[in-house]
């Protein structure tokens, strides 16, 4: 286990029996009956410290409780048009499994707008998938392929990454410390494919500030990636993106309708379906009789911490540069990124 020891499992796990309502059910969220597999990824993110580790995890559940994260799942995004405008500005989806087990989940990280709705409905959606993923998705692959799987794999597409994804980094920063502070260790692979040059210079800068699990996770493919995903997964479980000749995602989710390259982004796929219906279905649970109520579920959200804030103020220079290089730089000039 690297860095989680049975040792250091053994003593968060004594740590963790001290906990009292409602603590104790908001864990059983988060480890989902794989206690000692989520300690271990607590003792990951916190280089094996069992007391970080202890305090990490005390801090996700405090959180969970302050905003009601448990319930998040009966809170659905309405109207439906306002949902659709969030997953056609916010490319994420979920386009199968691995020839191992694990989730493949699709990112369109060059294409994404994040500018149809408010900061808050961005986050709440994006928390709303990751609790979907750990509470039914991993739970469901764990009975379909017989074995225990608590992580699951991404594929980032880089297409269209331009200058201007430099107005994206506070909401992103915002994203990445929800998962790195709460979700931590729930990815398998980082695959990066379809990537401009504007990525492989900010990746140079940045690589070399990541701690080492973390560099050891991301994969930089060729082109669309598809010839070396083919050999960890199915043709079928390709994100849309890696099965076209070419590169490139499209200028969308829209554009891939047919059966074959549908868009795993889209509203119209089977898994954003499902995870739709299933968000509605536990909102008339909690909620029988009177409307759905509109408005955003909103979610405070920590500040990141010394790392994260080196990294993003990183690539906010070498964009910065990349801009000037071109002749560009006016583009982005007065921008803060890390404004609150």
């Amino acid at each position: 286990m690297g860095l989680a020891s049975p040792d250091s499992i053994k003593q968060l796990s004594a740590l963790m029996e001290e906990l009292e309502e409602p603590l104790k059910n908001t864990f059983q969220n988060v480890h989902q009956g794989y206690q000692n597999e989520t300690l271990a990824r607590f003792l990951r993110a916190r280089e094996g410290s069992v007391s970080k580790a202890h305090k990490m995890l005390m801090d996700c559940l405090n959180w969970r409780i302050q905003n009601e994260i448990d319930n998040i799942l009966s809170k659905p995004i309405v109207p439906v048009d306002l949902y659709r405008s969030v997953r056609d500005s916010q490319l994420i989806g979920m386009s199968g499994y691995t020839k191992e087990g694990h989730p493949v989940f699709a990112l369109g990280v060059g294409l994404s707008t994040f500018d149809k709705a408010s900061v808050h409905y961005y986050v709440q959606s994006h928390i709303q998938i990751n609790e979907y993923r750990d509470r039914i998705v991993l739970p469901g692959a764990c009975k379909r392929y017989n074995k225990k799987i608590v992580t699951c794999l991404k594929v980032l597409d880089m297409t269209g990454l331009k200058l201007s994804a430099l107005s994206q980094i506070k909401l992103l920063t915002m994203i990445s410390t929800v998962d790195d502070l709460n979700y931590p260790e729930k990815t398998e692979t980082y695959y990066i494919v379809n990537a401009p040059y504007i990525f492989s210079a900010c990746w140079k800068v940045v690589k070399p500030l990541l701690q080492e699990r973390t560099r050891k996770k991301v994969k930089v493919l060729s082109g669309n990636g598809r010839d070396e995903l083919l050999k960890i997964m199915d043709y079928e479980s390709l994100p849309h993106f890696c099965k076209r000749d070419g590169s490139g995602s499209g200028s969308g989710s829209a554009h891939y309708d047919s059966s074959e390259n549908r868009s795993c982004f889209s509203l119209d796929h089977p898994f954003h379906q499902e995870l739709y219906n299933f968000i509605k279905q536990q909102a008339s649970y909690v909620n029988p009789v009177g409307p759905i109520k509109h408005g955003s579920f909103h979610v405070d959200v920590p500040p990141p911490d010394t790392d994260e804030t080196l990294i993003v103020k990183t690539i906010e220079s070498e964009m910065h540069k990349f801009g000037d290089i071109n002749g560009i730089s006016h583009s982005v000039n007065g921008l803060k990124i890390l404004d609150s």
